[in-house]
């Protein structure tokens, strides 16, 4: 196993409720920077509200927490800047796919190179156990007390219809199957989305460990991903839900290698001339209106 003491936060104060899920995450996007020997200053993590997107805060890499539902534009930028690093957004199921549904649509559509990381643990879990958009039909919460009615949102056909370049699922509870994926998702040049599985011991009493661990499956080592018509039906199914790298899209460009300035010079945008004096005669013009 790695050493990840250099990500390590020794004197942090760590807020989850005792079995949660994210305490198998933790380690496990720890130990996945470490195996692919990212230092901690070449990484940059974008975080919304929740519990999820608190991870950035307990390890050490570059970080921004933002707006509920607003990390996927804010990594966008992030990249698109400086393409150097490995940028990473990072957070829970309500903030990913209800207040920030548009942004993951759109996102999709652009195809940047970076890694979302969902921890769907099908519930709010911040805000005290109330439906989020991958909650089960039928469910009872402390708000839809008569159980829910919708049909759960689904993140990874809605991925692969919209021919996302990398689409996969895992489960925190097992912890070398996820290091793996998530492995490939960050060395995927491209838009990757991992929607990762895990249990909410507080809040959610339906999809619990033993829960998961019946209900899922791996995918076989001879399958497909870049078939999408195979994907999209295993995307559709309910009864067990499978894990791996479901769907892969075949030479889509990434989003910032087709901005402007970065087709005849790859300097990140960050150290090229942006004639700053500009900017700031504008800026106090404005001032002076």
């Amino acid at each position: 196993m790695a050493d990840t003491s250099k990500y390590d936060i020794p004197e942090a104060d760590i807020a989850w409720c005792p079995g949660c899920g994210n305490f198998q995450i933790l380690p496990t996007v720890k130990e996945t920077l470490a195996e692919l020997k990212i230092e901690p200053q070449q990484a940059a993590w974008v975080s919304g509200i929740g519990q999820a997107a608190k991870i950035p805060q307990y390890f050490k890499v570059n970080y921004f927490n933002g707006l509920h539902g607003r990390s996927l534009p804010v990594a966008t930028a992030i990249k698109a800047a400086n393409p150097e690093l490995t940028v990473v957004a990072e957070s829970g199921d309500g903030c990913s796919y209800g207040e920030g549904g548009n942004h993951f649509i759109h996102t999709l559509r652009r195809n940047p190179n970076i890694t979302n990381i969902v921890h769907d643990n099908r519930i709010y879990g911040l805000t005290k156990g109330q439906a989020s958009p991958t909650t089960g039909q039928n469910m009872k919460t402390s708000i839809q007390v008569n159980g829910v009615f919708l049909e759960p949102f689904n993140p990874i056909a809605v991925a692969i219809a919209s021919k996302a370049s990398f689409v996969a699922r895992a489960f925190s509870g097992d912890r070398d199957q996820t290091k793996a994926i998530l492995k490939k998702a960050m060395q995927h040049k491209g838009y990757a989305l991992v929607d990762l599985l895990h249990p909410c011991v507080s809040f959610n009493k339906v999809n619990n460990y033993k829960w998961y661990k019946d209900n899922t499956y791996y995918l076989e080592d001879d399958y497909d991903p870049l078939n999408q018509e195979k994907a999209f039906q295993i995307a559709q199914e309910t009864e067990r839900l499978a894990l791996g790298v479901i769907y892969k899209s075949k030479n889509k460009p990434a989003f910032e290698d087709s901005l402007p300035p970065y087709q005849d010079n790859k300097t990140p945008l960050f150290q090229k001339d942006q004639k700053l004096d500009v900017l700031k005669d504008l800026i106090d013009k404005k001032r002076k209106q």
